[in-house]
């Protein structure tokens, strides 16, 4: 097994360097501790299953599941590479996993956080607070990403410390390279933030110019200004869960909040936050209501441009568009 989890990990070309250092981690920590001097062939369900019962009494349930995943991993590879017939991991039970209860803060309750870091790094809080994006891509936002006339931050590169080193990456997918909106204030602070702090090329660089390194910098300025604002505890991605609570409250729907967060579907989008939709949808019954109760207020011509924005192939005749059947 040792053996070859170290061919799969040479082999293996599509995993990104974060995501290398991440499974190689996990195989040191969790798994070849257990099965590196076994048999590929020797390893019965059992065994795994006794595995996982074993990590899951000292380990929270995502850190047994992600092992458990990259143990699967090996064992697929042996069954592609004609090594085995089937996997022992097939049928493994794992502990459920619960969900933590995500973090939002109020508009106040970032004001607070944005007033109490480090001047530097103003900015970076409320783009993250009002545009959701994650620490590396803030980390990698570069000034030509930066449309100030527009209001708009596009997301091409995120960069990350992966071993002590700064890695370079594109987006996962193609919905996390996205262009966001800000708000006018954000873009005016954010400005300001160019002008006094950005590096040549970097918006939120490191004190010395630099890359910023999230592990560093977590130290030196977030958890001073955290405890300063009164906020522990707080990470900083969940600026991006505020980012999507306060897009929420603010009238955005499912497929809006889904591409300004970059998620690849809007079923992830509803998983992770549904549960703050129904206000939004009861807001939208009372403004359905609103429009029965008085169906001469809203005319064909106003309908037509978000009948169009919304369904660009089904757009009605506005002669046949009446104001009553609103």
């Amino acid at each position: 097994m040792g053996e070859w989890s170290q061919r799969w990990l040479e082999t293996t070309v599509h995993l990104r360097a974060s995501t290398r250092a991440r499974d190689l981690s996990y195989l040191r920590t969790h798994i070849l501790p257990v099965f590196g001097q076994r048999q590929l062939s020797g390893v019965e369900h059992e065994d795994v299953q006794a595995w996982v019962a074993e990590l899951s009494s000292r380990r929270a349930p995502a850190t047994v599941g992600k092992a458990a995943q990259i143990l699967a991993k090996l064992f697929d590879a042996a069954i592609a590479a004609k090594r085995l017939k089937s996997s022992p991991c097939v049928g493994v039970k794992l502990p459920k996993i619960e969900r933590d209860e995500m973090r939002f803060l109020t508009p106040a309750e970032v004001a607070r956080l944005a007033d109490a870091i480090d001047e530097r790094y103003r900015g970076l809080v409320l783009v993250a607070a009002y545009g959701g994006l994650r620490i590396g891509e803030l980390a990698g936002l570069k000034r030509e990403r930066v449309d100030l006339l527009r209001g708009r931050v596009t997301v091409a590169e995120i960069a990350v410390e992966v071993s002590g080193e700064v890695v370079w990456n594109a987006p996962k997918t193609k919905a996390g390279r996205r262009s966001v909106s800000l708000p006018r204030p954000v873009v005016d602070e954010l400005a300001s933030h160019l002008e006094r702090f950005a590096a040549e090329e970097l918006v939120f660089p490191s004190p010395l110019g630099s890359v910023l390194r999230t592990p560093t910098w977590r130290r030196r300025f977030w958890a001073p200004a955290v405890k300063a604002a009164g906020l522990e505890p707080l990470r900083p991605h969940d600026l991006r869960h505020t980012a999507v609570a306060l897009w929420i409250a603010a009238g955005a729907n499912v497929l809006e909040v889904s591409r300004r967060a970059g998620h690849t579907s809007t079923s992830f989008t509803l998983d992770r936050y549904g549960h703050l939709m129904p206000e939004a949808d009861d807001a939208l019954s009372d403004r359905l209501a609103g429009l029965f109760a008085s169906p001469d207020a809203v005319k064909a011509a106003e309908v037509l441009p978000l009948v169009s924005k919304s369904f660009p192939h089904e757009v009605p005749d506005p002669a046949n568009l009446a104001a009553s059947t609103l």
